[in-house]
């Protein structure tokens, strides 16, 4: 007769505090959060489903085969894979068409090649969500940045949000002119404390637009917000959304790369941005891009579904433990960033420190703030991953500045982030 092991609920915490000194409270709360958050854990696994078949039927219906995944070289004439790709790509996301390459470097250089392409002088760019991030205000040119939007001769018009940290559209309405060519939306929350903003948001805000104002390109920074509800922007009325592969939909797996989906004319116009006029989609080689690009797609609802779980238990924890977030565990989410207000720069650095101490890669390593390019304070950040800056992977930053806010992100497995956090909130109590 066969003898089945009973495993206790506490195997994990035993063997972990044989690894690692843990506060027996910090263990608790844990125990507490995961088992608090259980019910947001299939919530999360059933849009994961959804988006998964989504992403099947785009490859069947595109025929893809295991040729597709091989690369090319050189100029990368006549590749099937990156052009069967940008097919999947602009499947999934309900677009016209799609730029999806290796060569562009990162979301906000995806983000750059929508801007710069499809705005020329004399036209009026208008940011419909606030101030943006740090790196992409660099791209608008507020500090008289070379080759920026504002020196080429573009306009820039900011809205603030409200009171309530809500899309102002009466006041976006009333700012928009015959000049104004496009106005953007940032999804995900960046370096702020406010809401990232839905999919019913920014429908409701890019409807009421184009209402009004047809002859406008709505384009949404989705940066974060791939996959983690059931539409994407462009199903809810967007000309243009880009994003980064070493963020969501490249599922832990692609090397590097970034996105463009949207309307063929304006999709068109970044590719001829991204290579040169007269040449556009027709060149770039994928050399080994194109596999990990396919099976990271394939493979991100299931990531951003464990990172969203991460989150959800990272804002239940540390709310046990006394600090805000944002947003609060039991919210709705449209992003994988969960935001906590430490309020000191001793204790930014001691999560990163914790963070780290739980990262495959560089676990010996102390973060230390430093200057980076693209913004304009310094910055902690935490992340041993296997792609350099994957943000997908588990990793946290933040710019130390008041009120010390620290932006946890991604993970490849709860496991992973359920040590990560407890080893952050270990460092936090020494420190």
């Amino acid at each position: 007769m066969m003898m089945i092991m009973s495993i206790s609920k506490n195997t994990y915490y035993e063997y972990l505090q044989k690894e690692y000194p843990i506060d027996q409270e910090i263990i608790e709360r844990m125990e507490e959060a995961y088992q608090d958050s259980q019910p947001l854990f299939q919530k999360i696994a059933q849009v994961a489903e959804i988006n998964q078949l989504k992403i099947l039927r785009a490859f069947q219906k595109n025929y893809i085969t295991d040729f597709h995944l091989n690369g090319s070289t050189g100029y990368g004439y006549g590749d099937e894979g990156r052009d069967n790709l940008e097919k999947v790509y602009a499947a999934v996301f309900r677009a016209e068409k799609a730029l999806v390459r290796s060569q562009i470097v990162s979301g906000t250089h995806a983000i750059a090649l929508g801007l710069l392409s499809n705005l020329k002088a004399g036209d009026e760019l208008i940011a419909a969500t606030g101030c943006p991030y740090d790196t992409l205000l660099k791209v608008i040119g507020v500090h008289g940045e070379e080759g920026s939007l504002l020196e080429n001769g573009v306009k820039y018009t900011e809205i603030p949000l409200t009171a309530e940290k809500t899309i102002d559209l009466s006041q976006v309405c009333a700012k928009i002119t015959v000049k104004t060519k496009m106005v953007i939306f940032q999804r995900s929350k960046g370096y702020s404390w406010r809401p990232s903003f839905t999919i019913a948001q920014l429908a409701k805000a890019i409807q009421t637009i184009k209402s009004q104002f047809p002859y406008v390109i709505c384009m949404v920074d989705n940066c974060y917000g791939e996959f983690v509800e059931e539409q994407e922007p462009l199903e809810v009325g967007a000309d243009l959304i880009a994003g980064s592969l070493i963020k969501n939909p490249g599922g832990g797996l692609a090397l590097t790369g970034g996105y463009l989906v949207g309307k063929a004319a304006l999709i068109e116009k970044a590719a001829l941005r991204l290579t040169a006029p007269g040449i556009g989609l027709e060149v770039g080689s994928s050399l080994i891009f194109g596999r990990f690009a396919y099976q990271g797609l394939f493979m991100a609802p299931l990531i951003v579904g464990e990172a969203l779980k991460g989150a959800v238990l990272a804002a239940k924890f540390f709310q046990l433990l006394g600090y805000p977030v944002l947003p609060e565990f039991q919210e709705d989410r449209t992003d994988i960033i969960q935001a906590i207000r430490l309020g000191s720069r001793e204790l930014m650095i001691a999560f990163c420190r914790g963070i780290q101490k739980g990262c495959p890669l560089d676990a010996h390593v102390t973060p230390e703030p430093a200057l980076l390019p693209g913004y304009t304070d310094e910055v902690i950040m935490a992340g041993g991953t296997f792609i350099q800056g994957s943000s997908i992977e588990l990793s946290a930053d933040g710019p130390i500045r008041s009120p010390y806010i620290i932006y946890l992100q991604g993970g490849l497995t709860l496991g992973h982030i359920k040590t990560g956090l407890i080893l952050a909130a270990e460092e936090m109590r020494k420190a």
